[in-house]
């Protein structure tokens, strides 16, 4: 990745105030870039981090539903990007169960509306697609799903992010198949992702945080569950890494990626709190729930082979150093200190290489 190609570049995020939006937004400003942003405020779970690193100064953020067809291409069209990261998404696989409809509106009509507006745009050269590796089709394997492995999902959240990827793979043969006259698009991949400033309802770390915030007890659903654990800057590099090659390749280098941790860090929830307990130092956090849940993967992992061969990707942070940084932040967050300078400093740490 680098840096320099960065500078100047107009970059377009939808999702901008979510998790993974706020930090790519952040550290594509320190790079030079010019952000635009694309939230909806109805959905949006993540403002302490949009407002922690003051991104409202960086990304201009347009309060915008990504369903609605009229008012992104306007955005498409006065902004006039050059490169694409579709992350907007209902992201919840519980809440999917809850409000299936939203979902599958969201996650397959929404990027559905971002292609479009992709399709007719005279200045996006590169688009990078954000999924989910819950969009396989989930056999329970001890091995790790390949970018060729079908494409499927038990719950409505991991089946509407299985129709995103079809959806986007018939674009990619349909409409961006040809010269670097057309911009270049791919689907990325990635695991559970950790790091200071999540703060959305219904994930390990953020219920974590809350329960030590309040001094009280995280009940765990499925504890002996196995995720690809990383921290939030890998993906964020792999996708960086993308944008690169198809801004400079276009169409001919369309494709689908994985982007997740070497295999040792694919670990149990229980372990996660327990490393995450003890690098916090505190003790007996955690209980079991003993209630009924919906359905969720029991293992998952993702085979990264062909992003290590082929764009020359490697996972930086072992989980253990990706937890240290993540307590970090959130102890910065509780001792209001400087976060923009806290989070400046981490990724100079990740990206000085």
């Amino acid at each position: 990745m680098s840096a320099s190609f960065w500078n100047g570049k107009r970059v377009l995020i939808t999702g901008d105030s979510g998790f993974k939006g706020a930090w790519l937004s952040y550290i594509l400003n320190s790079y030079g870039s010019n952000v635009q942003g694309v939230s909806s405020s109805e959905f949006n779970q993540n403002t302490n981090l949009y407002s922690s690193l003051n991104l409202n100064k960086i990304t201009n953020t347009i309060d915008c539903d990504i369903r609605n067809a009229d008012e992104i291409k306007k955005i498409f069209s006065s902004f006039n990007p050059e490169i694409v990261f579709h992350l907007a998404a209902q992201p919840l696989v519980r809440y999917s169960y809850k409000d299936p409809l939203l979902t599958y509106e969201t996650n397959v009509i929404g990027t559905l509306i971002i292609l479009e507006a992709i399709k007719v745009s005279k200045s996006v050269q590169a688009a990078v697609m954000v999924t989910t590796d819950k969009c396989y089709e989930n056999n329970e394997w001890d091995w790790g799903y390949r970018e060729n492995d079908p494409l499927g999902g038990h719950d409505p959240y991991s089946s509407s992010k299985a129709c995103a990827e079809l959806l986007i793979r018939s674009y990619q043969h349909s409409f961006f198949n040809e010269s670097k006259s057309h911009p270049g698009i791919s689907s990325v991949r990635a695991g559970n992702v950790i790091g200071g400033g999540d703060f959305s309802d219904d994930r390990l770390i953020p219920d974590l945080f809350r329960a030590i915030q309040h001094n009280s007890k995280i009940f765990l659903r499925n504890p002996l569950a196995t995720r690809p654990w990383q921290h939030v800057f890998e993906p964020l590099s792999g996708y960086m890494e993308v944008a690169e090659r198809l801004f400079e390749c276009g169409s001919s280098e369309n494709d689908c990626w994985n982007f997740g941790p070497n295999n040792r860090d694919i670990r149990t929830v229980n372990e996660i709190v327990e490393l995450f307990s003890s690098s916090w130092g505190i003790k007996n956090i955690s209980e079991i729930d003993p209630s009924s849940q919906p359905h969720e993967a029991k293992s998952l992992s993702l085979d990264i082979s062909k992003a290590q061969f082929k764009l020359g990707w490697f996972p930086k942070w072992d989980l253990e150093n990706a937890i240290e940084k993540t307590v970090n932040w959130y102890k910065g967050y509780l001792n209001n200190d400087d976060l923009r300078s806290l989070s400046s400093l981490q990724i100079e740490d990740f990206f000085k290489n």
